[in-house]
């Protein structure tokens, strides 16, 4: 069973890489938790590459300036974020006709690449970023649009494999909540962040020019909020996890009551992932 940890130190000191989601993790999409951020910051003055990876639908480089917005400057060295995935993924498809299912913030994705944004019934694919509204749509809302959509058997493409993530107190639906729509009708969907292998493949990649070395899988160390896209991930990756109990799942593991999570828990909550974190903390603290 996972051990429940009140500070990371002694985890991270045996890893090289610590592979780091965001949102729930270091900020809530409005304000950073600064014990987190602190506890990155003494890894890498410790000798760990910190690589930020988020299944943010945006480049990696959009990120950044939004962490910076709210406060977020320093404990990492880069950011991989679904949205470059996604950007790999429509270059191999130039003259791509798409229909662009999310927010119009998001339409900056496309720039410098040789596609076309066009209306659903042109379309050749879906990329989708989220809800067009994601303070007021569910995923219900596009049913009938999945319905009809999937009987062209148009290929869907999840610029974010999340289910909610936080923003504030509260948790929006994201565009991995659509994706399972759209399957439920019998469409194809190709997903571009965690738990799925591209990701992961990028970010040891990078981490081995960071560090002018390959870096070892038992080196290498996930920290996030996700059963299922951060410990999914780490559990296919081969790689350790420390859960941060205290973001989405929170309730799930009964912290919104104030207690700690016992092993029948665990054991419930994790099951979607295939396997258990290494440790459990409430927040992330060095």
């Amino acid at each position: 069973m996972p051990e429940i940890l009140n500070a990371a130190a002694p985890l991270l000191a045996r890893h090289d890489l610590i592979l780091c989601d965001i949102w729930g993790v270091v900020h809530n999409g409005e304000t950073p938790y600064p014990e987190a951020v602190h506890a990155l910051e003494r890894a890498r003055a410790a000798g760990k590459t910190v690589l930020m990876i988020s299944n943010a639908p945006r480049p990696g480089t959009v990120v950044k300036k939004q962490m910076a917005s709210i406060g977020v400057t320093g404990g990492y060295d880069d950011v991989i974020a679904s949205g470059d995935v996604t950007r790999e993924e429509l270059k191999k498809r130039p003259g791509l006709k798409l229909f662009h299912l999310g927010p119009e913030r998001d339409l900056p994705n496309y720039e410098n690449l040789d596609v076309s944004l066009v209306g659903l019934d042109d379309a050749e694919m879906i990329v989708c970023t989220g809800p067009f509204d994601d303070t007021r749509e569910t995923p219900g809302d596009y049913e009938d649009m999945f319905h009809e959509v999937s009987k062209r058997k148009l290929l869907f493409l999840c610029a974010n494999p999340d289910i909610v993530v936080e923003r504030g107190d509260q948790l929006v639906w994201c565009a991995g909540a659509l994706a399972q729509v759209y399957e439920r009708f019998g469409g194809e969907v190709l997903y571009a962040g965690k738990p799925h292998p591209a990701v992961y493949r990028d970010a040891f990649a990078l981490a081995g020019k960071l560090r002018g070395r390959p870096v070892e899988k038992n080196r290498t160390i996930a920290i996030g909020d996700g059963v299922r896209t951060d410990l999914g991930g780490a559990v296919r990756e081969g790689i350790e996890c420390l859960f941060i109990a205290g973001g989405i799942h929170s309730n799930d593991l009964g912290l919104d009551k104030g207690r700690v999570p016992d092993a029948e828990r665990f054991e419930e909550v994790f099951a979607e992932a295939g396997g258990m974190p290494t440790a459990v903390m409430h927040r992330l603290v060095w």
